[in-house]
């Protein structure tokens, strides 16, 4: 019988893994933007961030295990893969999924919404880490203890929605001391902050981060596995 979809932390076996797709597509994010990745989105998070893009993710998809996942990712022939959710860490499988793509000599990167212990992903991983500004509605599940965790091939993304966010992702990159750890990424919410708006605000206050725009919205909106 197929488990049961999950939006918290998944009860299946580590070998099983529930998986909403396995695409090929252009990665839109990241110092990696533009690359070709095959993205394995798990399914199921414990956040519930307003502005989330990926809710269709919360539920549903199969249950996969180790193999089958690996087997559909070199099918694609691509070596850099993205993992992705919804909240990847959910599953306690995805520590073990991370560890056998980078065995398979993938390059790999986590994307994960930085409410979740990150120590225990492979040291072979990109850790692309949020912190949640007061505008996403769950600043309070950050989970600070990660900032010592983080290193330079990991990757600090805030996602801003208004002015009050970019003044609390400033603060928090001085309080913290984070352009000294990783890259910064700052992100506009879409529909909520005009891109240039943000773009001047770094430009003006010198922000030790890089701007950029979701380019695969840019080239399919919100279609799916793309």
């Amino acid at each position: 019988m197929p488990a049961k979809p999950t939006t918290g932390v998944s009860v299946l076996p580590p070998k099983k893994l529930r998986i909403d797709e396995i695409f090929l597509s252009l990665q839109g994010e990241t110092s990696r933007a533009g690359l070709l990745t095959v993205f394995i989105r798990l399914t199921g998070c414990p956040l519930r961030c307003v502005w989330c893009d990926t809710d269709y993710a919360f539920t549903g998809g199969e249950t996969c295990t180790l193999d089958e996942i690996l087997a559909a990712q070199r099918a694609f022939g691509v070596s850099r893969v993205c993992v992705t959710g919804g909240e990847p860490l959910a599953q306690a499988g995805c520590l073990a999924l991370l560890g056998a793509l980078c065995d398979a000599g993938c390059d790999v990167s986590l994307e994960t919404s930085g409410a979740l212990d990150i120590a225990a992903v492979d040291p072979r991983v990109s850790r692309i880490v949020d912190l949640k500004p007061p505008g996403s509605g769950e600043v309070a599940k950050n989970r600070w203890q990660n900032i010592e965790h983080l290193r330079q091939s990991d990757e600090l993304k805030f996602v801003i929605a208004d002015r009050a966010d970019y003044e609390w992702a400033r603060a928090a990159i001085a309080e913290h001391g984070l352009a000294a750890r990783c890259p910064i990424l700052f992100s506009p919410v879409a529909g909520s902050l005009d891109p240039t708006t943000l773009a001047e605000w770094m430009i003006e206050d010198r922000v030790p981060a890089r701007f950029q725009l979701q380019l695969h919205k840019q080239l399919w909106g919100s279609q799916r596995g793309k």
